[in-house]
């Protein structure tokens, strides 16, 4: 691996307004005076926009080091006009549309963002040379293993959304242009991110919404569901300890690779509202335990899911560690602060 050092660079973060882009933007710009960020996000109103706004209006704070363009990845004609103005050293691209049951009735978002986007973020390192480009993938295109932990060594083509399908192609993508082009690309497969400021279509703000409302919430699977919930500042961590090495060759030639990041501890669906509950019972924002609705399991999701990050810590000395008692509490503190000002 090389080591890349992030001081006096310019970093492209693609879904700068989005949950995790806004994150690692932040992290990025305080840990180095020297570096700047050049953030693109298209802000679709998939989920409440003013959130975003709230999320860029942290990052305004860092005046021109945090370079901010409304735009969408899958216009060609801009993202290369940015690479070729801005000429950054590392890409982490983050943008897409999310969503696995989303993708079931809205697909052209997905292809269109996630496909020709990705594409063209490809062709833009390709024709204006990179050290390293970072891309979201997701613990999604394990799809349907049975095998447990997920391991990037584990066959995984059989998708059950097109989400995940999108995700999976994202890599084979990458490799191609690795090989053929020599750009230095690591992939990343997130395993179910949560924390302050997340997406509000995720199950635990879902929850959180319909708790405070007095509203049942839908349980799936009737619960019998595991996900290895991973909280925000350990995604960002890893991110930032994977721009910093870029992989070698591999034997087929392309210096490509994918990690993991999760938390390697997969919480039953049961105990997550559980612990979702007790937390907003302490910050006050429920009085009691809200009634729960037992539902079949629904199309696009799967059982489980669980990471192996062994190579991640091999190759970076870091795992997340983040319990959910700690992650959800500090959800529902700024759950709170947001909701109640």
């Amino acid at each position: 691996m090389s080591k890349i050092s992030l001081s006096n660079t310019t970093v492209v973060v693609t879904g700068a307004a989005g949950f995790i882009g806004s994150y690692l933007s932040k992290n990025l710009l305080d840990s180095d005076s020297s570096l700047k960020i050049i953030g693109i996000d298209c802000i679709t109103d998939y989920y409440d926009v003013s959130l975003k706004e709230e999320r860029l209006n942290m990052l305004s704070n860092y005046g021109d080091r945090f370079n901010f363009i409304k735009g969408d990845i899958s216009d060609k004609s801009l993202i290369d006009e940015i690479f070729s103005k801005y000429k950054p050293d590392v890409v982490v691209n983050l943008a897409a549309q999310a969503g696995v049951r989303y993708s079931i009735t809205n697909p052209d978002a997905y292809i269109k963002s996630n496909l020709i986007g990705f594409y063209n973020i490809l062709e833009a390192c390709r024709h204006n040379p990179v050290k390293h480009l970072v891309f979201a993938s997701s613990s999604s295109v394990y799809g349907t293993n049975k095998k447990v932990p997920y391991s990037t060594e584990d066959k995984v083509d059989n998708p059950v959304s097109l989400y995940a399908a999108t995700k999976k192609s994202n890599e084979l993508m990458a490799h191609a242009y690795c090989k053929l082009y020599k750009i230095p690309a690591t992939g990343l497969r997130f395993f179910t991110v949560y924390g302050p400021m997340g997406r509000p279509d995720m199950a635990y703000f879902k929850f959180t919404n319909k708790l405070v409302k007095g509203e049942p919430i839908e349980i799936y699977n009737m619960g019998d569901m595991y996900r290895d919930f991973t909280y925000i500042d350990d995604i960002v961590k890893g991110i930032v300890n994977v721009m910093q090495k870029s992989p070698d060759e591999t034997e087929d030639g392309a210096p490509y690779k994918i990690y993991n990041i999760g938390n390697n501890k997969p919480e039953s669906l049961m105990y997550f509202v559980e612990t979702l509950e007790k937390c907003l019972i302490n910050e006050g924002i429920i009085s009691e335990p809200g009634k729960k609705v037992l539902l079949p399991m629904q199309p696009g999701d799967v059982y489980q899911t669980y990471a192996d990050v062994k190579e991640l810590e091999k190759d970076f000395g870091f795992k997340p560690s983040t319990s959910l008692e700690t992650g959800l509490a500090n959800f529902a503190k700024w759950y709170k602060g947001y909701y109640e000002k």
